[in-house]
């Protein structure tokens, strides 16, 4: 059966890797069923107009990251007002949230599951327990798997799951610790969006 993550990502026609490995599978939604949700999901898809192509790009990042709109308006407007080139410092404030971090990392198998670990004291930043998603990590920082939560069933598995795992390049993993830290800021990220639709859709 599927779920709301699911029909998101059939709506807008694009993966999103919102339900873990389960995306990386044949059990896909969006492979077994390439169509949107709906009574007129076979139906050939209009062709959007510039508002709509603007917020389809929105809603893409937004579901990705697991953002609301105020943080998605907060990232961006931010962004509106730094010297340095608006995607790349976008990609940036997007990349060093902590939750996604922690999924590219590989110490969660997707952004939603690093909110729930976060939020349950079990990720570790610089030996400090922060529960707060969207905390920024930055250079240096080191990222670990709180020591009593190894034990548990969640983490049972990862060393060896994190054999065949190669993480980003600007992020270093020790897969026996299960830890890692930030080597540099986020660089050469591929993002399946257009942020420039984006940036468009808030600078009106």
């Amino acid at each position: 059966m599927m779920g709301p993550k699911e029909k998101k990502e059939r709506a807008l026609g694009v993966h999103l890797f919102l339900k873990a490995e389960r995306c990386s599978s044949g059990k896909c939604a969006l492979i077994r069923r390439p169509y949107r949700p709906g009574v007129h999901g076979k139906s050939r898809r209009k062709q959007l107009s510039e508002y709509g192509l603007q917020l389809a790009e929105k809603q893409k990042i937004m579901f990705s990251y697991g953002l609301r709109e105020k943080a998605m308006e907060r990232i961006f407007t931010e962004a509106l007002h730094k010297k340095e080139a608006i995607t790349t410092t976008i990609v940036n404030l997007l990349e060093r949230r902590l939750d996604n971090a922690v999924f590219r990392m590989g110490l969660a198998p997707s952004r939603i599951t690093a909110k729930q670990y976060i939020s349950h004291g079990h990720i570790l930043v610089n030996g400090r327990r922060v529960t707060i998603s969207s905390f920024k990590v930055r250079v240096g920082d080191i990222l670990a798997v709180r020591e009593k939560s190894k034990t548990s069933p969640l983490f049972k598995d990862l060393a060896e799951n994190l054999k065949k795992y190669e993480t980003p390049t600007w992020l270093q993993l020790d897969r026996e610790k299960l830890e890692g830290k930030v080597k540099s800021l986020p660089f050469d990220v591929e993002i399946p969006f257009d942020i420039n639709l984006v940036v468009d859709f808030y600078s009106k």
